[in-house]
């Protein structure tokens, strides 16, 4: 920096921010003197390597330890104990709790010139059996944790080198040196060894980053296919309802059938506020009640509301439901509810028929309809088919829709030997506990 170009205006705002940096250092400072353990972690997690505390702790006294006892080993050989030794001293001790009060960085460089600068004005004065290097020992290990490879290499390299000078010097014996040597290779490696681990541990957390947006993905979609069959369904059968009773009205005059349908229209429309209700409740992860979700017992009531609301449904079911888990009679039950929403929807007053076979290993489920006269088979560019398709591929199972013999056909097919016994009787059991926990009258109402 040029000084003497420096206007006034410069000067004084240098001079503002050293003002400002000072007074941070002194709060600082205050705080690190009232609770040191949480000034060290809130620096710790500011310098962004994800140590613990307890190991940043570690090596500080570890380096305090080593400096001190390097400095009463001068004193005790007769050196003047405030010279070189007492310098070196405070060195080391700038490479901690200064570094937290005066909000330095772990920067290696800096770390690593401290270091070797202790370790010469310590070594400059030798002594028998000198620990003056081990303090070269961790500030490698230390270093080659923090840093990348080529950097903790070089510094390793470079701490060598000045253990080399003081051995050819005659400050470090040949057995020392030897040993300090194996040392500064140990700490480097368990360095590097601590770095890979950090890395790996955040590749591990991108990793579940990506999976947790791959689920809340297919949860997001897995809600929209639910809110879909509810709404296709419960719309559906409604507007039957209100088209009877407006027929009912127009034609025969008859108010107690028009009443009929439009109670049987509000019982749909709360029923599925309700239902729509407990799957958007799943959104925050609490749902709103404890209903289970529908399944094969249930399919007849919705066959039901078909037919009340004016459909010609032929619905026969063989097999024996106890073998069909939750889940796959949740996967037929939403199946055959757009099927006949569909139905209502492209062909009004169509005859529909529905099969469900319960076999050993599969279930199959067929639902076919008459096309009215003039009406075109188109495919739709809804959520129908291709969520249907979503729901089963879940599953294993197939789905087939398309025209066929005049007619609209939708088969499905759901193999049931992919859940084991023991967890198909478990499912059943849930299902039964929370459906009596639905029925029984609650109390204190």
């Amino acid at each position: 920096m040029n000084v003497t170009g420096a206007t006034p205006e410069t000067i004084g705002q240098v001079r503002q921010e050293l003002r400002e940096w000072l007074s941070e250092s002194g709060v600082r400072a205050r705080r690190f003197a009232r609770d040191p353990l949480a000034e060290l972690r809130r620096w710790v997690d500011s310098s962004g390597f994800d140590y613990p505390v307890s190991m940043v702790v570690l090596v500080d006294l570890m380096m305090f330890a080593i400096g001190t006892i390097a400095y009463a080993e001068r004193v005790a050989a007769g050196y003047f104990p405030g010279g070189l030794p007492l310098a070196a001293l405070l060195i080391i001790i700038m490479t901690g709790p200064p570094c937290v009060i005066f909000d330095f960085p772990p920067r290696p460089v800096l770390l690593a010139t401290l270091a070797m600068v202790a370790v010469a004005l310590f070594l400059i004065q030798p002594v028998p059996l000198d620990v003056a290097p081990l303090v070269l020992i961790v500030i490698t290990g230390e270093i080659a944790a923090i840093t990348r490879a080529a950097v903790g290499t070089a510094v390793g390299l470079a701490m060598f080198a000045e253990l080399v000078f003081f051995g050819s010097i005659g400050h470090v014996d040949g057995l020392a040196f030897t040993w300090f040597s194996l040392g500064i290779l140990f700490g480097w490696f368990t360095g590097q060894l601590l770095n890979y681990q950090r890395r790996y541990l955040y590749q591990e957390r991108d990793y579940q980053h990506i999976r947790a947006l791959q689920a809340a993905g297919e949860e997001r979609r897995r809600i929209a296919r639910e809110v879909h069959d509810v709404i296709a369904h419960s719309l559906s059968v409604t507007l039957l309802h209100v088209t009877a009773a407006r027929h009912a009205l127009q034609t025969d005059r008859d108010v107690d059938e028009a009443v009929d349908a439009l109670a049987d229209a509000e019982r749909l429309g709360r029923q599925a506020m309700a239902d729509i209700r407990r799957t958007v409740g799943l959104l925050d992860g609490h749902p709103a009640s404890l209903r289970p979700e529908p399944g094969l017992d249930d399919i007849q009531d919705l066959v039901s509301d078909f037919v009340r609301a004016g459909m010609t449904i032929d619905f026969r079911t063989t097999g024996d439901p106890a073998q069909v888990s939750a889940g796959l009679g949740l996967a037929v039950y939403r199946i055959c509810q757009e099927s006949l929403a569909n139905i209502a929807k492209h062909a009004p007053g169509a005859q529909a028929q529905v099969r469900i076979m319960l076999h050993a290993r599969h279930i199959d489920l067929t639902v076919t309809n008459t096309l009215p006269t003039g009406a075109v088979a188109r495919p739709g560019r809804g959520m129908g088919i291709s969520g249907m398709r979503q729901r089963l591929a879940v599953l294993g199972g197939t789905l087939t829709a398309g025209v066929e013999d005049d007619g609209w056909l939708v088969r499905a097919r759901i193999p049931t030997t992919g859940q084991l016994p023991c967890i198909a009787a478990a499912e059943h059991g849930l299902r039964s506990v929370l459906s009596s926990m639905t029925n029984r009258p609650q109390e204190g109402v």
